[in-house]
């Protein structure tokens, strides 16, 4: 493209006279009715939630096939003994919770596999490095 091309395009190109800022009204809700949220108490919801165990497809489905229930304080205690490993450098872990075995790997978060005391009887666990009883 030649100069004379460019100067004529450019010449063209209009620049807006004035920007307005956009006006605000009572009823705006960014200004003043928003509810003061603590930002880190925001942050620590987030992150507590993000330490909550995860469960694989195969814990799942291990849960429903054996109809192990996991109540919420059960899930409470599981997470602290993931947490309690974890702590202790565990990498994976066995959490035992009342009569339900986790084998949990502690460095994803997540539940491989679980089995109640029944399933337990005659087992070995392998590829753990730890054991929490919860």
């Amino acid at each position: 493209m030649k100069a004379a091309d460019l100067q004529m395009r450019a010449s063209s190109i209009q620049a807006p006279q004035h920007i307005r800022k956009p006006q605000t009204t009572a009823n705006d809700p960014l200004k003043g009715s928003a509810p003061q949220v603590d930002f880190g108490e925001m942050l620590q919801k987030q992150v507590d939630q993000d330490r909550q165990v995860q469960f694989s497809a195969h814990a799942v489905k291990r849960l429903q096939d054996r109809s192990l229930e996991l109540t919420p304080d059960r899930l409470e205690r599981l997470n602290e003994g993931v947490k309690q490993a974890g702590a202790k450098g565990a990498v994976n872990s066995l959490v035992l919770v009342d009569d339900t075995a986790f084998v949990v790997s502690v460095r994803n978060n997540t539940v491989i596999t679980a089995l109640d005391k029944s399933g337990t009887t005659g087992k070995v666990f392998t590829n753990i490095d730890s054991v929490a009883i919860m």
